[in-house]
């Protein structure tokens, strides 16, 4: 669990914030025959990440909304904390259900296990496509080359990792970018006060996964400007 919880430079996020959309912009997405899309919420629940966990709570409703019209978002919830527990919900396909289910899990002190994260989306992933994996977390206590590894294979198979990083820890800096990268998918730095703009950017992951690159550009037509507000702002 990361101890270094400094907020980022303001110029840093719009920085960051920007080259993100710009990535999520530039990708292509896999889609199943299903016209849902299906996105793993993958969280770090340990003892470092209690103070933001509400926040967590909160932020996710958005990428339910926005995806309506495009035939509706499948979530599951994957969360690990303790001595080795890693847990993950039933798919739910509604803000309601998925809330329900993260209110009732309380942050436990423990090392981080994205590998396991890893390893589920490929399970899942093999049975029906698995259009996006989004992972909140601040460090990385594995081995960075095994999770590499899977994370190459996740792209294989066209999962892209969005990885949201809270707080500033270089080392978790290198390997987040890294398992984008091997994924195509986009790498963002936020810290509490970035609530509302990480709102609006689970919600751009969440639009692409249902509906790709047309839906994700047609969002921004809608949402850019309030995108911008949100980034200029932070503090």
């Amino acid at each position: 669990m990361a101890e270094n919880k400094n907020s980022l430079p303001q110029s840093a996020r719009n920085k960051d914030v920007q080259s993100f959309l710009d990535e999520l912009a530039s990708m292509q997405i896999v889609k199943s025959g299903c016209t849902r899309g299906r996105l793993i919420f993958a969280l770090d629940a340990t003892a470092s990440r209690e103070p933001t966990w509400d926040n967590a709570c909160q932020t996710q409703g958005e990428m339910f909304y926005a995806t309506q019209e495009l035939g509706g978002l499948d979530v599951q919830l994957v969360f690990y904390r303790g001595f080795g527990e890693c847990k993950t919900s039933p798919w739910v396909s509604s803000s309601v259900d998925l809330v329900n289910r993260m209110t009732k899990v309380f942050c436990l002190g423990g090392r981080t296990q994205i590998g396991k994260i890893f390893k589920h989306t490929l399970r899942q992933t093999e049975k029906e496509q698995v259009n996006a994996l989004v992972f909140v977390g601040d460090c990385i206590e594995e081995d960075i080359d095994k999770l590499c590894d899977l994370a190459g294979k996740l792209g294989v198979m066209g999962v892209p990792i969005f990885v949201f990083q809270e707080g500033i820890d270089p080392a978790a800096t290198r390997g987040f970018q890294q398992f984008a990268r091997l994924t195509g998918g986009a790498h963002c730095q936020f810290d509490p006060g970035s609530a509302e703009e990480l709102k609006i950017l689970l919600a751009a992951v969440a639009v692409f996964a249902s509906g790709g690159r047309k839906a994700l550009k047609d969002f921004e037509n809608r949402r850019g400007e309030s995108v911008a507000r949100i980034t200029s702002q932070v503090r």
